[in-house]
This record gives structure tokens, C-alpha cells and sequence, in this order.
């Protein structure tokens, strides 16, 4: 009796672990975000170092967000940074995807801050699914100001109101196949 209570008790605790446990979290990596600048200072003057600053601290930031929501497993992309910042992701015939499957990301991500001058900018995040090589969200933000807060600011709306909003961005129900 005991002991068929016991096998009953193990496989109540077995049946309720497999009822409640999540679906996996899409493996993702998250890429350094580039700047696009067409404003006539970036022209004279060339990269300024606050900027490329800022572009390293977005892409932290964003990072951080994904992790926090629970939603997905960050990928530590340290392994292809190199090769990353030596390409224009946005441009390179899908080596940000290449680089991703790489470490095994599931997920690509990858950004850009497009600097029409120091008071309108533009920041815009893509993800792609790795293994069908395909982009599956695109959002945008307008920004007003070159600014460490503005950036900050134009980050965490786009993760709140389009990446991981309901409805929206990237749903539980759109991981890859």
C-alpha cells in the first residue's frame, strides 16, 4: 500500500512538472547595433567616440531587456563580435545569420541608429530567424536629441511597445521552427 501510494505521489509530481513547464525560450543573439550617418557633421568630421560609446550601450541594454522578460536565452556573441563589427549586418547577404547559427542562436538580432543630425535620429531593430533565413520583425523609433538618454529612452520603447508587446513584435507563438 505504501509503496503504491509512493508511485502514485511520483508520477502526481511528474504528470503537474510536465503540465507547467514552459515551452522552450528561443536561443537569440544580439548584435552590437551600426550607425547610418547621413548628417553632414559625420561627413566632415567622421565616427565620434560618444556615439560609438552609445551604439556598445544599446546593444548591452537590450541584451539585458531580453533576459529579463524570461522570454528568450541570450546568446553571448563574444565568439563572432570580431567578424560582426568588421561587416555591415544590415548589408552583407545575411552573415549576421551566418554568424548567429554559428553559436547556435536560433534568433538574430541586430540594430541601427540612423543619424539624419544631432537633433533627428532614427533607431531600428530587425530579427531574423536564423534557420529559415528570414526576417520575422522589423521596428522603428524616431528620436529627438543625441543623447545618452534619448538612445536609452528610444531602446526601451521600442522593447516595450513593439519587440516584446503583445500582439506585436516577437510572440511565444513565433519562435522558429
Amino acid at each position: 500500500m505504501i509503496l503504491r501510494l509512493a508511485h502514485c505521489v511520483a508520477m502526481w509530481c511528474a504528470l503537474a512538472a510536465a503540465v507547467s513547464a514552459e515551452p522552450a525560450r528561443p536561443t537569440v543573439a544580439v548584435f552590437d547595433f551600426e550607425l547610418i550617418d547621413t548628417s553632414l557633421e559625420g561627413t566632415l568630421r567622421g565616427p565620434r567616440d560618444d556615439e560609438r560609446a552609445r551604439l556598445a550601450h544599446v546593444g548591452t541594454q537590450l541584451r539585458e531587456r531580453l533576459r529579463e522578460s524570461g522570454r528568450f536565452d541570450v546568446l553571448d556573441v563574444a565568439p563572432v563580435a570580431g567578424e560582426a563589427a568588421a561587416s555591415n549586418l544590415q548589408s552583407c547577404g545575411g552573415c549576421d545569420i551566418a554568424l548567429a547559427k554559428r553559436i547556435g542562436a536560433e534568433l538574430a538580432i541586430t540594430g541601427t541608429v540612423q543619424k539624419v543630425s544631432n537633433l533627428i535620429l532614427n533607431m531600428n531593430i530587425y530579427v531574423r530567424d536564423v534557420s529559415a533565413e528570414t526576417t520575422v520583425a522589423v521596428m522603428s523609433a524616431d528620436m529627438r536629441g543625441n543623447t545618452d538618454e534619448s538612445w536609452s529612452r528610444a531602446l526601451d520603447w521600442l522593447v516595450r511597445n513593439r519587440l516584446l508587446a503583445p500582439d506585436y513584435g516577437m510572440r511565444r507563438s513565433d519562435p522558429p521552427r
